[in-house]
């Protein structure tokens, strides 16, 4: 008889790994790079794995605050041996995009690539000060009573009335 070991977490260990087990990155239209990201204090930095990539075949672009990185991977593989030949090919594009936050500066972003890892630093630009502290001033909306003397003539009576005035004029 063989006997286990009971483990309590086994199950939690397994759902651990089925949720960072992200899909195979290998794929019939292409593959779809690691990536890392980080912030220092002075930039942010995005590191993406790209095994046997050539720099030419890679393209970095910024449109409105989204910087894409995006290439194609071709790969071709031959064994010749004595009773066999085998050639193995894959190849595929791929593109990942990320939207970079207002205060960097994009036009000193830097890539490089080193070891089939491309490397890219977006500086960050010192926030301006936008907020401003606004006066409130009072409005007087009230209505007020003014009194008034008007005349009348042809009865020669007087009269004491209210005007209005109020919200098409300032006091």
């Amino acid at each position: 008889m063989l006997l286990t070991k009971f483990d309590p977490f086994k199950q939690f260990k397994e759902l651990e790994k089925n949720f960072y087990n992200y899909p195979s990155n290998e794929g019939v239209n292409g593959f779809v790079p690691v990536v890392n990201t980080r912030e220092s204090e002075n930039s942010y930095h995005i590191d993406v794995d790209l095994p046997g990539i050539k720099k030419e075949d890679i393209s970095v672009d910024v449109d409105k605050n989204v910087l894409t990185i995006s290439g194609e991977r071709k790969t071709r593989e031959e064994v010749k041996e004595e009773d066999y030949y085998k050639v193995e090919t894959s190849f595929g594009k791929f593109s990942r995009s990320f939207t970079i936050p207002e205060n960097t500066d994009i036009e000193n972003i830097n890539a490089k690539s080193n070891d089939g890892v491309l490397e890219i630093e977006i500086p960050k630009v010192e926030a301006t000060k936008t907020k401003k502290t606004i006066a409130i001033n009072q409005l007087n909306k009230g209505i007020q009573l003014i009194p008034l003397k008007i005349e009348n003539k042809k009865k020669k009576q007087l009269q004491l009335t209210n005007l209005i005035r109020g919200f098409s004029q300032s006091p």
